[in-house]
């Protein structure tokens, strides 16, 4: 899953305001933010195997440093400590643990059972949403609508940058996510890494888009 995430994010701004909304949109990608460099340093593996799912050509061989249920646990809860700190709200610190665990059931309800459980190995899950393609696509947009809405519900533009900052990332979202879906594969396991250590500025996106825009009515 992918924008399925990203939509936990902007809707959380609904429920909790006082929330940043880098913190918001970083909590739920948290898993894949540090995917990447467990991948560039070896410690975990991945496949380009066309065919794993109809879906998506990646095969997540092995990933438990970063997509283990246990280490989401502990991901959270370093996160939601760190945002304790910054904001002194335990509503944010807890929010953005429950963020940052929803990667790994949004992630089991899409995958393949490839998902652990810890990093030790052992049991791994998935109820395999990607083998139904278009079921995939009505589920991640739909959420993915409707977490834009809410966010969009939740705020307001202080100014032009604060409109068309947010839906140039929404734009920007969608376009990933659609080329993921329908384009090549990544030519190497490399190349994919580096790649995805892109995400790493989006939670910067979102802090210029929060400058420009206010509370909501």
């Amino acid at each position: 899953m992918f924008i399925g995430h990203f939509a936990l994010g902007f809707a959380a701004k609904r429920a909790i305001p006082e929330a940043p909304l880098p913190a918001l949109l970083a909590a739920p990608e948290l898993l894949d933010l540090v995917w990447p460099i467990f991948l560039l340093t070896g410690a975990e593996t991945v496949r380009i195997a066309p065919g794993n799912t109809r879906f998506t050509p990646l095969e997540f061989v092995a990933y438990p440093w970063s997509h283990s249920l246990l280490m989401a646990a502990v991901w959270g809860a370093l996160f939601a400590g760190t945002m304790w700190l910054a904001t002194r709200r335990t509503a944010v610190a807890a929010t953005v643990f429950g963020l940052v665990v929803s990667h790994w059931v949004l992630d089991w309800i899409t995958h393949r059972p490839d998902m652990p459980l810890t990093p030790a190995g052992g049991t791994k899950l998935g109820l395999g949403l990607w083998n139904f393609p278009a079921a995939t696509l009505a589920v991640e947009g739909a959420m993915f609508a409707g977490g834009v809405a809410l966010y969009a519900s939740a705020t307001r533009p202080a100014d032009r940058v604060g409109r068309y900052a947010f839906w140039a990332l929404v734009v920007f979202l969608l376009a990933s996510y659609l080329g993921a879906a329908f384009g090549p594969p990544p030519p190497d396991v490399r190349t994919l890494a580096l790649g995805s250590l892109g995400l790493w500025l989006l939670p910067l996106w979102a802090w210029w888009i929060e400058r420009h825009r206010v509370p909501g009515p």
